[in-house]
């Protein structure tokens, strides 16, 4: 059970302790931050609230830890992550528990989360010896009016501190993808977990503090986002952000200065359906795409464009498939679980009922208990409904009528966002033009958006986020290139 066994000394009566220095803490302000558990809406666990002086100490002390690690032998390095990749997957059931507690995930897909996560760690480990192992090696004679009297060595080296920032609906998996990559560079690593997956955070560190990592190398930091948020951000300590969450994202990067940022902050991913394509498979992926974890992802369906010949038929399989989802508990496995947080419900509540006074056919009965809101599917949406531009993060999903692709592709680039998006066809030469034309980070052709596997890029543009991310991509913007040149007296040319 969480906070139990080997997680016992995590937990400080009912309040979980923070972590610094290679040692659980309990905060000096006294205070704590309470979680609430989205499908009782009563407190399930408590963390510290952290003050603005320990983030400090935190600051100091991965700093002063960076500069041993940098150190430290790349295969050492990844010696100390597969050990923490096994000891990850090793707890997996704690761990899940909290998922399931925390963030209302269902209970296989938490289990699912902490594996993946324990893979992740593995494949960076894996994969950093390899990137950060090679270098290059330049002559000068191969710029012209030069002569080879230049040899240029480069590597790759830490930026220094990382602050990792994820999301409340992959805390784990999305928390690890950042402390991987930053540590195998070089880095340290601070965590400011969100307030709901805090806890499961918070076990998931206590896996590397039991794989052996250096004190201070690591550390979390949990509190108010309004009293710490902006303290963390803008540290001069900090040397790299990675953030992964909703539109604090954009005030972060107005804020954080001159350092690296990989940001994703969310996204409206279309699926455009063209008159060929198979309305089976498009009906399993929208189903998949579009209520997975009750629609919580990013990555998630977030608007159908279909072409009107097919729309009738299409939008009669997938009302057969939304009507065999389970709702309930994430306990029972539910498809359907509870969001996240009362407000977040009241949002999606406020689109439906905008959809509902603009005249959108509502394709079942809205139906909402508490945090727990039953899936919907919203026929004949018009671009005057807010749903139609919004990100509702929940199980509501809009269906668009539309008359040529042209019309389709226009709607998804006319959004604010460009994460990802998909397109079903038989035809591959209309899907790549499809795909060329779309402003998204990533397409898919015949499967519904997905981030991952964890080692393939991953990106938006627009105010979908600012880089790319996915293993190697993070490793390469958790260093920066070093530079040597040595200066001969003479030209010099190998002879074979």
């Amino acid at each position: 059970m969480a906070g139990t066994g080997v997680f016992a000394e995590i937990l400080d009566g009912d309040v979980y302790k923070y972590y610094l220095d290679g040692e659980w803490r309990t905060s000096s302000s006294g205070k704590s931050v309470a979680i609430i558990n989205p499908t009782t809406r009563k407190t399930q666990y408590k963390v510290q609230a952290c003050t603005q002086e320990e983030v400090n100490k935190v600051m100091d002390s991965a700093k002063s830890a960076q500069k041993s690690w940098a150190k430290t032998p790349l295969w050492k390095r990844a010696e100390l992550l597969h050990k923490a990749a096994a000891i990850l997957k090793q707890h997996k059931d704690p761990i899940a528990e909290c998922l399931i507690k925390e963030i209302a995930k269902p209970a296989k897909d938490s289990v699912t989360e902490v594996v993946r996560s324990g893979d992740l760690v593995s494949y960076c480990a894996e994969e950093g010896v390899r990137i950060l192992g090679e270098g290059k090696f330049l002559v000068s004679d191969s710029f012209p009016g030069n002569e080879r009297t230049k040899y240029c060595l480069t590597s790759k080296i830490p930026l220094g501190v990382v602050l990792a920032i994820p999301p409340f609906n992959y805390p784990v998996n999305l928390a690890v993808s950042k402390i991987a990559p930053a540590l195998i560079a070089g880095n340290s690593l601070v965590l400011k977990p969100p307030t709901q997956g805090a806890v499961s955070c918070l076990h998931m560190v206590h896996c590397f503090h039991l794989a052996g990592f250096p004190r201070g190398l690591i550390s979390c930091v949990t509190g108010k986002g309004s009293e710490i948020g902006d303290f963390l951000t803008m540290h001069p300590g900090v040397n790299c952000i990675s953030f992964t969450g909703g539109d604090t994202g954009i005030a972060i990067s107005k804020k954080a200065g001159m350092i690296p940022l990989q940001m994703e902050l969310g996204g409206k991913d279309a699926c455009i359906v063209l008159e060929d394509a198979d309305l089976d498979l498009v009906a399993a992926n929208i189903i998949k795409g579009g209520f997975s974890y009750s629609g919580q992802r990013c990555t998630a369906i977030k608007v159908v464009l279909v072409m009107e010949p097919v729309a009738d038929a299409l939008v009669e399989k997938v009302k057969g498939k939304v009507a065999k989802l389970r709702v309930g508990p994430p306990e029972n496995d539910s498809d359907i679980t509870p969001v996240v947080t009362e407000s977040s419900a009241n949002y999606i509540e406020g689109l439906v009922l905008d959809a509902k006074e603009k005249g959108a056919t509502f394709c079942q009965e809205y139906r909402r208990e508490g945090n727990l809101i039953w899936p919907l599917l919203l026929d004949n949406v018009r671009p005057d409904m807010r749903i139609a531009w919004e990100e509702p993060f929940g199980p509501v999903l809009p269906v668009i009528r539309i008359n040529s692709v042209e019309e389709g592709i226009h709607h998804c680039n006319a959004s604010n966002f460009g994460l990802q998006g998909c397109v079903f066809t038989k035809d591959v030469n209309k899907a790549i033009l499809i795909s060329d034309a779309m402003e998204t980070g990533t397409v898919q052709i015949n499967s519904a958006p997905a981030r991952g596997p964890d080692h393939f890029p991953f990106q938006g543009i627009k105010d979908s986020g600012i880089g790319s991310q996915g293993i190697t991509n993070s490793i390469e913007m958790m260093t920066k290139v070093k530079t040597t040149v040595i200066n001969l007296p003479t030209p010099s040319y190998t002879m074979g």
